[in-house]
């Protein structure tokens, strides 16, 4: 039977389908500028294909990490894995069938390619026993498959680009589809791009690009100018798992959303004269809270959609089990991604009754104990919420006064170590107001920035942050900073000692400076 799924509409309003069994034999390639709607095409595909089939997607910039709470994508971190480590991994992937992400963005562009081809040679040279279909999603393909030398090593180039041409034009046999998606296709070398048999083309430029588009169509070079005009989200389909003849289709939308976004405008804060030169050259212990936060325009950042929490639950509930499988025995380097064994949690001896206290400090309490084991931070939403549950019924109480979308916001509360009590009513619901507006997987470390800058104590280490976001990479915790940075929801100001100070725009608060290398607290 022929399993297509929705990618949108056509110009006639009719539902735009693709083939996902052609689309297994012959593969796919995306082209499109950027802001073209490239990620969104590529979300909308995974999204709509997440249940029909397995999925590995190869993310340098970590905007799909958040498929991982949605549809139960395990998030390999290749910064936390050596390149054996990861082929070992890939091939795990492809005997449990786990779909997976393998995010690259706290590498650098060589290491990167390195990482990718592993991964990739992983999943290519599996046992045949594994070679269960599976869509093997390559975004930014021009980074890992590029037409010529740049910075990079010959060395690393031409390992990457192996990778790239083995999967494109031997995978099929291994029940590898590969989709392929970059800015220009001049970029792209050309035995890689040649291979797929299904295009998607968006807004593009450059007239080589686009003269490179209209012959991929089979288009004459004076149609090409259409490339020009197409919106952001529109592209030009063509191949049998799409459609027989040029066919401009509009994207559908999506479920879950990236963490990277279009840029806004954002202005200057006004002029501090003097005042500029000393938040510039702040020397350690230098306060420069009165000069800077109340002068920065606050940005706020759109919630993310709503979600259905009832599949979030049961994927993660039955992926925890495979994940252990995936990571297993992959050698020192990969056990930072292994998750924490799951068991019953003991009694909590120290949890007064919920009859002394009432139900909400009781689920506090309840929270603050199961947190307080070593292990605890780094179990997924999933897991831990099955741990309340067990505990709440040992002390004779229900936990199900709290859904999962309500214990996924205390359990934010709590890792940040607030509570009511820690500041006056009003400060705390603007905290409170503020954080709605931020991604659930980035709300507790928001509300830990907010907790030390009204305190005015220092800016947590690295370790705490990435603590907070359930990772022990240093890593990870800068680039989920920048993320914030990016979102104009915090600035960071270094100073000349290598302290780092974190203000809060939204809140006209600043922590003080603190080390980021600073012990875990």
């Amino acid at each position: 039977m022929t399993v297509s799924i929705d990618m949108g509409r056509t110009q006639t309003g009719t539902p735009a389908f693709l083939d996902l069994e052609e689309l297994l034999a012959t593969r796919l390639l995306v082209q499109g500028n950027s802001g073209s709607g490239k990620s969104h095409l590529l979300r909308r595909l995974v999204e709509q294909a997440a249940s029909h089939v397995q999925q590995v997607i190869i993310d340098p910039e970590g905007d799909f990490v958040t498929l991982s709470e949605r549809f139960g994508h395990v998030v390999v971190d290749a910064a936390e894995h050596s390149e054996n480590g990861l082929q070992k991994v890939a091939g795990r992937v492809r005997e449990h069938r786990v779909s997976v992400v393998l995010t690259l963005e706290h590498q650098e562009t060589e290491r990167q390619l390195r990482s990718a081809a592993a991964f990739l040679g992983g999943l290519f040279d599996s046992d045949r026993t594994f070679w269960y279909p599976a869509l093997v999603v390559v975004d930014e393909a021009q980074l890992f498959a590029p037409s010529a030398a740049g910075e990079i090593s010959d060395e690393a180039r031409k390992v990457s680009l192996g990778a790239m041409t083995n999967l494109m034009c031997r995978g099929r046999k291994r029940g590898l589809a590969g989709i392929i998606a970059t800015q220009r296709l001049a970029k792209l070398a050309k035995n890689v791009a040649a291979e797929a048999s299904n295009f998607l083309m968006g807004r593009t430029f450059l007239d080589i690009d686009m003269a490179r588009a209209a012959d991929l169509l089979g288009m004459e070079r004076r149609q090409a100018e259409m490339f020009r005009d197409l919106q952001r989200g529109q592209f030009i389909a063509l191949g049998p798992a799409l459609s027989r003849r040029p066919l401009p289709i509009r994207i559908g939308a999506v479920e879950t959303s990236g963490r990277s976004s279009s840029p806004r405008l954002l202005s200057p804060p006004p002029s501090l004269g003097e005042q500029a030169r000393d938040l510039l050259m702040a020397s350690e212990g230098h306060d420069t809270r009165h000069m800077s936060c109340a002068r920065i325009t606050p940005v706020t950042t759109e919630p993310p959609p709503p979600i259905s929490d009832m599949p979030l639950a049961r994927a993660q509930d039955e992926g925890q089990e495979i994940r252990s499988s995936v990571f297993a025995e992959a050698g020192e380097a990969d056990s930072l991604l292994a998750p924490c064994p799951v068991a019953a949690p003991a009694p909590v001896q120290a949890v007064k009754p919920i009859a002394e206290i009432g139900q909400s400090a009781f689920y506090d309490m309840v929270l603050r104990d199961l947190l307080s084991d070593d292990d605890a931070p780094y179990r997924s939403v999933a897991v831990l919420y099955q741990d309340f549950l067990v505990c709440c019924r040992s002390h004779g109480a229900s936990g199900r006064g709290l859904d999962l979308p309500g214990f996924r916001r205390r359990l934010a509360v709590v890792r940040a170590g607030l509570t009511e009590r820690c500041m006056p009513e009003e400060d705390w619901n603007r905290v409170m107001a503020a954080a709605d507006l931020i991604p659930e997987d980035l709300r507790a470390l928001f509300l830990m920035l907010a907790k030390a800058a009204f305190e005015k104590g220092p800016c947590p280490s690295d370790a705490d942050i990435a603590k907070a976001r359930g990772s022990r990479s240093s890593r990870r915790a800068r680039g989920l900073l920048s993320h914030l940075e990016e979102q104009g929801v915090i600035v960071i100001r270094d100073d000349v000692y290598g302290n780092r100070a974190i203000a809060l725009p939204g809140l006209g608060w600043e922590t003080a400076p603190g080390h980021p290398d600073a012990v875990d607290a």
